[in-house]
Order: structure tokens, then C-alpha cells, then sequence
């Protein structure tokens, strides 16, 4: 039986709003903020930290000061005061809480890798979003950023998740062969959720 839907997406292709409406269909929990809100807590950092770094490698100045830090004298010594909140860590931390909320059951994950975390679990059901680039560019702008700013960011930030994916589960993003259903939103959010879930009620369904 199907109790978990992960939703990966490209940004800018209206991915957490169809999933923040898959939830309130099923009535199940929502993990996206919460995500985020929860592997703070467990890092004793801020939010603004976890988000700024997940779903990315750590830039090369971080990389080259980490690895500094572990290979000096100083470092050494200073090491159980210093808390490196990089890839890495939110790494261990995000398999953590997305097993969490597998295991709770009744959740819809947004990204963060959950698809690759929860791969081959038959309760899990994967689900991933895309848009050409001029819906994203047109969904960013409603959401208040210019036309070359919505354009950038639809291009890096998924570049950096492609990286990211590469980096942590050595395949390219996305991995189509790992996804059950993968959607354009340009259909439109309620049939893009309408699909969603005859889907997961169909895929629910013992063979004849």
C-alpha cells in the first residue's frame, strides 16, 4: 500500500504547489518547509543555513576551508567546538528525516533527494515535475522575480541539484528510470494533482 509520494521538480515548474495540493487531498503531511525546519533542528542551525546549502555541492572556497580545518593543527584541536554545517552534514541529516517521514507514512516529500533515499521501497510512489523554460521563467515572475533573474535561477539552481545528485548518488538528475510519473505542469496544477493521484490509486492496485 502506497503511503509515501516523493515529488522531485525543476525549479520554477510549480512542483511544491503540486504538492502542497497533493497533500491536502490526502490529507497527509507535507514535508517541504517542514523538511527544511526539521534538519535545522537537528543541526542546531538556522534555516537560512540549510537552504542556502541543500540540494548543493559546497562551493570551492568552502570545500578547500573544510578540508583545511580538517587537516590543520588548529583544526584539530578545535574540532569538537566547530559545527561544519555543508553538504555533507545536511546530507546525513536530510536521509535521516526522509526516512523518518517514510517510515510515519501518510507523507508527501518534496525533493531533497528523497526519491534516491526511499528508491526501490514498494509503499513509496515517485513522482517528478518539469516545465519548459518559459512556464518556469512565468511562474517566477508571478512570484515577484525579473525576467532575467526567474531565467537565471531556473538554469543554475538546476544545474546545482544536477550536481548535487552526481556528487551524492552518482547518477545523473533526473533519473527517469527511478520516477513512476513524470509530468509537465504546463497541463495545469488541478490536472497535474488529478493525474497524481489516479496514478498512485492505480499503481495501488494488486495485479489480476
Amino acid at each position: 500500500m502506497i503511503r509515501v509520494i516523493t515529488i522531485d521538480r525543476e525549479y520554477g515548474s510549480g512542483g511544491p504547489d503540486i504538492a502542497a495540493k497533493v497533500a491536502q487531498r490526502l490529507g497527509w503531511k507535507l514535508w517541504d518547509r517542514l523538511l527544511t525546519e526539521e534538519i535545522a533542528r537537528l543541526m542546531a542551525c538556522d534555516c537560512r543555513v540549510v537552504e542556502e546549502r541543500e540540494e548543493r555541492k559546497d562551493p570551492l572556497r568552502y570545500r578547500l576551508f573544510k578540508a583545511f580545518m580538517r587537516g590543520s593543527f588548529e583544526g584539530s584541536l578545535n574540532a569538537p567546538r566547530i559545527t561544519m554545517v555543508d553538504a555533507d552534514c545536511i546530507r546525513q541529516s536530510t536521509e535521516r528525516v526522509v526516512t523518518t517521514a517514510a517510515k510515519t507514512g501518510n507523507s508527501v516529500i518534496v525533493g531533497r533527494g528523497s526519491a534516491y533515499y526511499l528508491h526501490g521501497r514498494p509503499e513509496v510512489f515517485h513522482v517528478f515535475i518539469y516545465a519548459p523554460l518559459e512556464e518556469k521563467v512565468r511562474r517566477l515572475r508571478t512570484a515577484g522575480k525579473s525576467e532575467a533573474e526567474a531565467a537565471e535561477l531556473a538554469d543554475t539552481v538546476d544545474r546545482d541539484r544536477a550536481a548535487y545528485i552526481k556528487q551524492y548518488f552518482g547518477v545523473e538528475w533526473p533519473a527517469r528510470d527511478l520516477y513512476h510519473l513524470m509530468l509537465n505542469s504546463t497541463l495545469g496544477d488541478d490536472r497535474v494533482v488529478e493525474t497524481i493521484l489516479n496514478s498512485m490509486a492505480s499503481a495501488d492496485k494488486p495485479s489480476p
